[in-house]
């Protein structure tokens, strides 16, 4: 419901001829693309006055006195419903100025739209206050239902125009009618199906899921963020994208918590760690898609969630996975993090190929070093394993394009993974009575069963 601000409300008499003015009301719901997820934020809309002119006045029974007017009931018509109040209640009441000055009938008087009455505008607005609260409309905005890969149509709001309405009431109640309509407000929705930038999410071009431990709490919640800042991105034709220029810095202040990340091959704690795993399903499913991919670069090491060779990291400002969609249509992303997955779809048109696929070829393989680290609490001459090796690999990575099962399309990369360090600690404490430490589970990637691997949409 709208307020009332800034001014006082004065007893007295509106003539006839008093121009009601507008009171804009607006409400609306925001969120990057306003996806129905299904969580919404207020922005404020423009709004415009309906335009339709009231229906001609119907005329109610005659009355025999101006007081009985007073005490019968009328239709009041508003934009949701009609509501049965009296003359008296909507603020009518006899003008005594006028009614000196009147002479004739009161049905007379009411044909020719006469009656000696006036508004108490105190009286007028608390009673249209009271209809407004129940009668307003709020707008409906558009929404991606990308569960569904449907798109919901905007619907206009209805507010109730109390200063247009008064006038209305005043001619009404001159003329002995049997209903009064209100004024009203379109309240236009803030955003539109146009506005959301895409017209048909009923396709999936490539979708692409990788896997998680949840048991690690800090790590699936910098997932969660950072893939919320993804889900119902739209990227509309021949626009290139930039994955750090949407989810935006990685620190504490934005929320991320310290989880495993990658520092110079080695695997330790770090602000936001996680959001590569994010960035490398992103670019799963643009591959997949047949999305340009203008900038991605492979971890320093590869990683256990992932083929080798199918990653894409990301590093706050200076690394980033760019993309750009080759389309004449636009497409959005749809990401859900959860239950131990990520897993990303590209929605739109009907992908034009066939089949997609990924190829790997290894064309060198360099073996890892080893470092030892000593450890004086540990029992001497015992070992334990901080970190596994694992070979370096150079290898070609393909993007093959199929229709009508025919090769039309092909990209290629070549790829480098630097040989991973493996970390042995030898104890060389002399003490009886020192321990091993508790041996914690190693996981890392894969060893490759073979130099060639293919996968595809």
């Amino acid at each position: 419901m709208s307020k009332l601000r800034g001014r006082s409300v004065q007893h007295g008499a509106v003539l006839l001829g008093l121009a009601g003015g507008m009171l804009v009301v607006a409400g609306g719901l925001v969120g990057g693309y306003f996806i129905m997820n299904k969580n919404s934020v207020a922005r404020a809309a423009t709004v415009t006055e309906t335009k339709a002119a009231p229906a001609a006045p119907v005329a109610a029974p005659p009355v025999k006195s101006f007081d009985e007017l007073l005490a019968r009931e009328v239709d009041v018509k508003t934009a949701t419903g009609v509501v049965r109040l009296k003359w008296s209640e909507l603020g009518v009441e006899i003008d005594p100025d006028e009614l000196k000055r009147t002479s004739g009938s009161a049905d007379a008087l009411a044909k020719t739209g006469s009656l000696p009455v006036r508004v108490d505008r105190d009286k007028a607005i608390k009673a249209l206050t009271l209809l407004k609260a129940k009668t307003d409309r709020a707008a409906i905005n558009a929404y991606l239902d990308l569960e569904a890969r449907t798109i919901n149509n905007d619907s206009p709001g209805q507010s109730l125009d109390m200063w247009g309405s008064i006038p209305r009431i005043i001619s009404a109640a001159r003329s002995n009618a049997a209903t009064v309509e209100l004024a009203t407000i379109a309240v236009p929705a803030s955003v539109t199906k146009a506005g959301l930038g895409i017209d048909d999410i009923s396709n999936v071009l490539g979708h692409y899921l990788t896997k998680f431990p949840v048991t690690d709490r800090d790590r699936n919640f910098n997932l969660k963020l950072a893939a919320s800042k993804l889900n119902g991105v739209v990227l509309k034709p021949n626009e290139e994208w930039s994955f750090n220029g949407t989810v935006g810095e990685r620190s504490q202040r934005m929320g991320y918590k310290v989880a495993h990340v990658i520092t110079a091959g080695e695997m330790v704690d770090g602000l936001a760690g996680g959001t590569c795993q994010i960035s490398t399903t992103l670019f799963g499913a643009a591959f997949f898609s047949g999305i340009d991919i203008v900038k991605t670069t492979n971890h320093s090491r590869p990683s256990a969630y992932t083929p080798l060779g199918f990653d894409a990291t990301v590093v706050w400002p200076d690394t980033d996975l760019k993309l750009k969609n080759p389309y004449d249509f636009p497409v959005v992303i749809r990401y859900v993090v959860a239950n131990g997955e990520a897993k990303v779809e590209i929605l739109g048109k009907k992908r034009p190929y066939d089949k997609i696929v990924f190829e790997r070829k290894i064309i060198e393989e360099s073996p890892f070093p080893t470092e030892e680290r000593l450890d004086e609490e540990m029992p001497q001459d015992q070992t334990s394993i901080d970190q596994d090796g694992f070979n370096g690999y150079k290898l070609e990575r393909f993007r093959r394009f199929y229709k009508d099962g025919k090769l039309v399309k092909t990209n290629k990369w070549t790829v480098n993974y630097k040989p991973v360090t493996e970390y042995i600690r030898r104890g060389t404490s002399t003490d009886p009575n020192a321990k091993m430490p508790e041996q914690k589970p190693h996981s890392g990637p894969q060893v490759p069963k073979s130099d060639e691997f293919k996968m595809g949409q």
